[in-house]
């Protein structure tokens, strides 16, 4: 009899462990691809950058903000953005949530010099409907901003230019960002020893084209689910490790190579000195 009292507690407290771990899982944040729910869509999805205030004399005040919404609560959602400063990573935030219908992320952010700014934002749900695949639903949104903080002229932003004062400006920012980029590019070819004439090379912060526009011999469901499967690596490999780290991170915007074969990509990038290389293959036996 005791036996079996002895059996049964063991199989009780294994089967209680197994199933907090199982919920463990299920509830760590984490953006999972699922096949695309044509039947729900994002009411909203957007990503905004605006100069909020002069701080001081040397500093200003920029608002970072992502939101989206959906037409009813899906099971789960979570929201992710990036923001880049002449190509710096600036910071990352990141939002999960069960049964909502909207998310919404913002930052404050004291800073000086003329920057352009660039934001890119993940928006992403998971749906559970009963006796039924699970699914997801997927938008991106971006935004930028350019700050002109000049001694010799009053604080100003924009996002398009509509004066020569400001069409020199954003000449001059994107020149520098560009340059820093392209040399800390250039490196990462030639670390990981890539012909670059096999790729088609995609900034991330500009990966929002895609949403409308597919990939180079793809179709746009081909387009889409690279797209949602490129953010789960992104999520896991890119992201989290910035919003987990203690300290601020050192990274540049990675740069997206699409295998012109539309047979891969990869993901270069760089964080604290370490350089890091993803592959995503493609499969759409979908």
């Amino acid at each position: 009899m005791k036996k079996w009292s002895v059996i049964t507690i063991v199989v009780a407290i294994t089967s209680f462990i197994t199933i907090i771990y199982i919920v463990g899982l299920q509830s760590k944040p984490a953006i999972t691809y699922f096949p695309l729910d044509k039947n729900f869509a994002f009411t909203t999805a957007e990503t905004d950058i605006q100069l909020f205030t002069e701080k001081g004399i040397d500093d200003y005040e920029i608002i970072w903000k992502a939101s989206s919404a959906t037409e009813i609560p899906v099971y789960l959602r979570q929201d992710v953005s990036l923001l880049f400063d002449n190509g710096r990573l600036r910071g990352a935030l990141s939002k999960w949530v069960q049964d909502t219908d909207t998310i919404h992320l913002k930052r404050m952010l004291t800073l000086e010099d003329s920057s352009l700014y660039e934001a890119i934002s993940f928006h992403h749900g998971e749906i559970h409907e009963k006796d039924s695949q699970i699914k997801s639903m997927q938008q991106m949104s971006s935004d930028h901003l350019y700050v002109i903080d000049s001694p010799a002229a009053k604080l100003d932003s924009f996002k398009t230019p509509s004066t020569t004062y400001e069409k020199e400006w954003k000449t001059l920012l994107d020149r520098a960002s560009m340059q820093q980029l392209t040399y800390h590019w250039d490196t990462l070819y030639e670390y990981f020893d890539i012909n670059k004439e096999s790729y088609t090379a995609v900034p991330l912060t500009d990966l929002n084209k895609f949403a409308a526009q597919p990939i180079a011999g793809l179709t746009q469901a081909q387009t889409d689910k690279v797209m949602g499967q490129l953010w789960e690596g992104l999520y896991k490999n890119y992201l989290l490790p910035i919003v987990n780290a203690e300290k601020a991170v050192n990274s540049y915007i990675p740069i997206i190579l699409f295998d012109k074969k539309n047979k891969h990509l990869l993901v270069l990038f760089e964080m604290n000195g370490k350089k890091e290389k993803l592959i995503q293959q493609y499969s759409f036996s979908e």
